[in-house]
């Protein structure tokens, strides 16, 4: 990885939260910017910390990251509670490092607010983007002051094949593959250094893992800001964006060895809200959804736009894991429209078939008029 220059440093002041242009009210979004060691994910965050880019970020590194210049200049604490140490840079971002999954060094920068419009969260190579993004859904004290904005993962053009294809014991999943799974948007860097039929290689993985997410590529980490911030991914917000989404994805088939991939299927109607619960709760809780095989299915990420009863506006589906939440969105069914429902599925041991007869013959019988 190339060292980066550290950024100028200027100290902080804790009080200064009354020039504040945001509205203290206003709920902060925060994206998990996650990926394999080496791809470029502190090199991303060195670009955002320098950068004169207009936009007030704050970013907490992780400290077992990979190491640069910039994190060595900030492990300057006392007694290893690093997240104390917030920077100011000249750029008028905010930065820290920490050792642990960040919450508390946002429970202490939520004592600035005012200096910062976002929060960049990034997780270790190895992390489980999933675990860190449940906190923010399942933590309502934190739920009140910030919302998950989206998950980014970085992905080396050059040896990201290698990691999404490195053979794990049974049972576990592979965590390139996972972070891909998780993804709303996918950054493959260093695309200088592969043939176009290499990064067609790795373009054609990271879509047949994960159908609905967004891919950026890129060289030492430059890219548009505009393009990572304001995903919108975990909130009602994305069922406009998500409709149309769901009118391309298509079903995946497992590109890589017993590969993660994308399932999606269309069922009309109208459907009871207890009913659809049921049928999630099957799938991520109790597991008891299996494969021809008799293979449990996993899913990582859930997505879908449903049709409830008694509810005049389209429903929007989100699932991390065991994790998941229906919230109303502001697109309202036409009176002449046909109502249906729409999922969007990724993980391992999909039967596209076998779940959508589970999802019929959970809402059959007690199926609203379409």
């Amino acid at each position: 990885m190339e060292d980066e220059d550290c950024p100028d440093l200027v100290p902080i002041d804790a009080g200064g939260a009354e020039d504040s242009e945001s509205s203290p009210s206003r709920k902060i979004p925060v994206t998990i910017i996650t990926g394999y060691l080496g791809a470029g994910k502190t090199t991303l965050l060195n670009y955002i910390l320098t950068e004169q880019h207009k936009k007030r970020i704050a970013v907490i590194l992780n400290e077992f990251g990979e190491g640069s210049a910039l994190e060595k200049s900030l492990a300057i604490s006392q007694g290893g509670e690093l997240y104390e140490e917030w920077l100011e840079l000249r750029n008028g971002c905010l930065c820290c490092s920490v050792k642990d999954n960040g919450v508390k060094a946002i429970e202490n920068l939520m004592q600035r607010r005012g200096k910062f419009d976002y929060i960049l969260l990034e997780t270790t190579g190895l992390a489980d983007p999933g675990a860190v993004a449940s906190m923010f859904w399942v933590d309502s004290e934190l739920g009140s002051d910030i919302y998950l904005d989206g998950i980014v993962s970085v992905v080396d053009a050059k040896h990201g094949l290698q990691h999404l294809t490195e053979e794990k014991p049974e049972g576990l999943v592979n965590e390139a593959c996972r972070q891909i799974a998780l993804a709303d948007l996918i950054i493959i860097n260093k695309t200088d250094l592969v043939s176009r039929e290499e990064l067609n290689e790795v373009r054609t993985s990271v879509r047949s893992i994960n159908g609905l997410v967004k891919i950026l590529e890129t060289q030492r980490s430059r890219v548009d800001l505009s393009n990572v911030l304001d995903l919108h991914a975990f909130d009602s917000l994305s069922g406009i964006s998500l409709q149309k989404k769901l009118d391309h994805v298509k079903t995946t088939h497992a590109h890589l060895d017993k590969g993660i991939i994308t399932v999606t299927f269309e069922v009309p109607g109208n459907i009871k809200e207890e009913n659809l619960n049921l049928f999630i709760q099957n799938l991520l809780w109790e597991k008891n959804v299996k494969d021809k095989t008799g293979h449990t299915m996993d899913v990582i990420r859930l997505k879908g736009l449903v049709s409830i009863q008694g509810k005049s506006h389209q429903v929007i589906v989100q699932g991390v894991h065991e994790l998941y939440d229906l919230e109303e969105t502001t697109v309202a069914w036409k009176e002449d429209e046909k109502r249906t429902n729409r999922m969007v599925l990724i993980g391992r041991n999909l039967d596209k078939e076998i779940i959508k007869e589970v999802f019929i013959a959970t809402v059959r019988g007690k199926q609203g008029d379409s």
